[in-house]
């Protein structure tokens, strides 16, 4: 029961995220973004853009290609992006969110780095440069 409560609790919350989540993209961010799109352009000739919804679906969804103790961002992130997360051996995170977290997305080598460390994690494999791009300019609209 406590489960399905969670997952109704999670649906109502990313329902409302993406109803707020309006790409309100900052010029560190877009510089980010900017770069992102052209690796996607080039791996993706049907590459059309960044979605804040498919951000905020990435975010949310459970994985089981990575490890088991972090199937999804959510894991330590929380499922609201507002709040500030922990690790898994308790490191306080700051809020994803861009307005919690007004520099969180501005340092192309700090997103790279985190991607990468996050993404292995929790997936399993490295996120497409339409994944960074979605989840980016999804944080950046919250």
């Amino acid at each position: 029961m406590k489960l399905i409560i969670r997952i109704a609790a999670a649906a109502c919350l990313a329902a409302s995220l993406a109803l707020v989540a309006q790409a309100a993209v900052g010029p560190g961010q877009q510089a980010v973004l900017d770069s992102i799109a052209k690796l996607a352009k080039q791996t993706d000739p049907n590459f059309s853009g960044f979605s804040a919804e498919r951000g905020n679906a990435f975010f949310l969804v459970h994985h089981t290609t990575g490890n088991a103790e972090t199937p999804s961002c959510s894991t330590c992130h929380t499922i609201n992006p507002r709040n500030e997360g922990q690790t898994t051996v308790g490191k306080a995170i700051a809020p994803m969110a861009v307005s919690r977290t007004p520099d969180r997305f501005t340092d192309l080598t700090k997103v790279e780095k985190w991607f990468r460390r996050n993404c292995d994690t929790v997936l399993g494999r490295q996120c497409t440069p339409q994944e960074k791009g979605d989840f980016i300019t999804f944080m950046s609209g919250l």
